[in-house]
């Protein structure tokens, strides 16, 4: 059933305690209680900006461009079924003061028809594809996957007929929980497959990748260098910001977009 306004209200509320909640997937049987009730079957993807990518492999002059956002276009082409939410629930319940918080998810599949309408609207392929575009531009990062935590909070179903597009900013971030969860729950948000990240011999230990720059805190100091651990799930925004050009984001993949929809395309029917 189609969750109603104050429901939303009280999500809201509820979001500064999301990293206690996160914690206690790491409680024995509690943990195992919350990971089949919102994360079961779950698969999520942080795709890296376009512009931050390193090909490391040979390509077909085909292959020369490698555009993480072809994914999300692929799913948008490929689904009869298109909804934009007025707003980012996790900006707006953070009252975000960076990004803009009416650049809401888009979500695919036929389990949109039963979002609550006030909530957002259903538009054309073109209005969506146009979205991501904008939500591009703002500098906002694209998550892509099936993820069973929106069917419960908008109270729609089944999984397999919902796609989940967010359009993450590093402040407001739901997934800045990722280090708090048991392995069990955050092992499920993952890289897009073929992506690394690295720190070259051009790193001063500024530290300006470490100001909140990372979704994951995945980045520090160390030694006065960068250092990233394995929680980096390969956005870009640190190679973005370093003023040395000291971090690498590269595709160890020969077909890395190709790889990325044909994992993610069984998980949820979009027709």
């Amino acid at each position: 059933m189609a969750r109603p306004l104050w429901f939303v209200s009280l999500l809201k509320r509820l979001f500064s305690g999301r990293y206690h909640m996160a914690r206690l997937t790491k409680v024995p049987i509690l943990g195992k209680i919350i990971d089949y009730l919102l994360f079961e079957g779950d698969d999520i993807i942080y795709l890296p900006k376009n512009r931050v990518i390193q090909v490391n492999i040979a390509l077909s002059p085909l292959q020369e461009t490698v555009l993480p956002s072809r994914v999300v276009e692929h799913f948008i082409m490929k689904s009869e079924y298109h909804w934009i939410m007025k707003a980012c629930i996790c900006r707006d319940a953070s009252l975000c003061q960076h990004y803009p918080i009416d650049l809401g998810c888009l979500f695919l599949g036929e389990a949109v028809l039963k979002i609550n309408p006030q909530l957002g609207s259903r538009v054309t392929k073109e209005a969506a594809l146009e979205h991501v575009a904008h939500c591009r531009e703002a500098g906002l990062i694209h998550l892509i996957g099936r993820n069973k935590l929106d069917t419960v909070w908008l109270g729609v179903g089944p999984g397999t007929k919902l796609l989940t597009i967010c359009h993450c900013c590093p402040c407001c971030c739901l997934w800045r929980v990722v280090p708090y969860l048991d392995r069990s729950v955050s092992r499920k948000i993952t890289k897009m497959p073929g992506v690394t990240v690295s720190v070259n011999e051009q790193c001063v230990g500024c530290g300006t990748c470490s100001e909140d720059i990372c979704f994951v805190q995945a980045i520090r100091l160390s030694n006065n260098r960068a250092f990233i651990d394995e929680n980096c799930r390969g956005c870009g925004r640190c190679v973005e910001i370093c003023p040395q050009n000291a971090i690498q984001l590269a595709l160890d993949e020969k077909q890395p977009v190709r790889t990325t929809i044909d994992r993610l395309a069984p998980l949820v029917d979009l027709e």
